[in-house]
């Protein structure tokens, strides 16, 4: 299959699987809580992943006549990349509160929206990951309150 095709495919699936997960978690947070379905998605993830690498590993004893050469310690990763499941706990909590709103795409699509925006900003002023540093400048500060005016009029445009 080509490699173009592959890519779209992947993407497709990527997609359509996201949309489905959206979709429970959010249903899951009209029954009970966003907090609580997004525990039940983060803990389901955990589950999952755990199952695949026990699936998908080897073991095996290593012998004596084995030529490779042994591992090498993992290089530990900073403190701050243990906090990378706070945005995405909240992302999660977010999208299940929007979906759940009368305007559920519009507002869930508004506030990842923001939310990106926000967080390029950051990454930008604070180079983060390897990023080059750079100052914000007043065309960032209206590109952000556009598009918060933009996604404040799209959540609560259609209720009286």
């Amino acid at each position: 299959m080509p490699e173009r095709l592959t890519d779209r495919m992947t993407g497709i699936t990527a997609g359509a699987l996201l949309a489905l997960m959206i979709h429970c978690n959010s249903l899951l947070a009209q029954h009970t809580t966003p907090v609580f379905a997004s525990w039940a998605a983060h803990g389901t993830g955990a589950l999952v992943a755990l199952t695949l690498v026990l699936l998908t590993t080897r073991r095996r004893a290593p012998t004596t006549t084995d030529k490779r050469q042994p591992a090498q310690p993992a290089k530990k990763a900073p403190r701050w990349a243990y906090l990378g499941g706070i945005p995405g706990a909240l992302t999660i909590m977010l999208a299940a509160i929007t979906v759940n709103q009368g305007l559920s795409l519009a507002g869930t699509i508004a506030m990842m929206l923001v939310g990106q925006i926000v967080f390029g900003l950051v990454s930008d002023r604070f180079g983060l990951f390897h990023s080059p540093k750079r100052r914000l400048t007043t065309t960032d500060g209206l590109a952000v309150l556009c598009t918060l005016a933009g996604s404040t009029l799209i959540i609560s445009g259609g209720h009286p």
